[in-house]
């Protein structure tokens, strides 16, 4: 671990993998206590020295019909980060989801953007993937920055 910069999961790799439980989270019924994931955040952070610590957050209310987001823990700005909520609804396909919210992070960073951006960016094209059949993300970056600057309106783009 001390080679990892950039420490992205989810609450399920925390406690499994790392042995970090953030407090009263229920996945399942879909309570999330943010308290709980600063709190491990910051522990990671000081047991394995990340820059980043990353997690998506799911809210199930039905299969189809799920509440995404996502939050952040800067080590340098010692500061926890919660990003818009989405409501997906319908899904249809989650299988890319994690994968597009990871690789959406990356993009933002690399593109120069600040921690809060780049997780923004991330759970924006997620979230767009959520909507697309198939393991592969098939939106463009406009797409991507027109929902993550706040339009989330459906119109077509021109």
């Amino acid at each position: 671990m001390q080679y990892v910069d950039v420490c992205i999961g989810n609450e399920e790799d925390a406690e499994k993998v790392l042995g970090f439980k953030p407090g009263n989270t229920d996945v399942t019924s879909g309570e999330l206590e943010l308290a709980g994931y600063k709190s491990i955040f910051e522990q990671m952070v000081a047991k394995f020295n990340f820059e980043y610590v990353i997690s998506s957050l799911r809210v199930s209310h039905s299969a189809s019909d799920n509440g995404w987001s996502a939050c952040i823990y800067s080590r340098d700005a010692k500061e926890f980060y919660h990003s818009r909520e989405y409501r997906i609804t319908p899904i249809v396909d989650r299988v890319g989801g994690g994968d597009s919210f990871a690789g959406g992070v990356i993009c933002g960073f690399v593109d120069g953007k600040d921690f809060k951006k780049a997780l923004e960016y991330g759970v924006a094209a997620s979230a767009l993937k959520h909507t697309i059949p198939g393991d592969f993300n098939l939106v463009t970056r406009s797409d991507v920055d027109a929902l993550a600057g706040g339009d989330g309106s459906g119109r077509v783009q021109r």
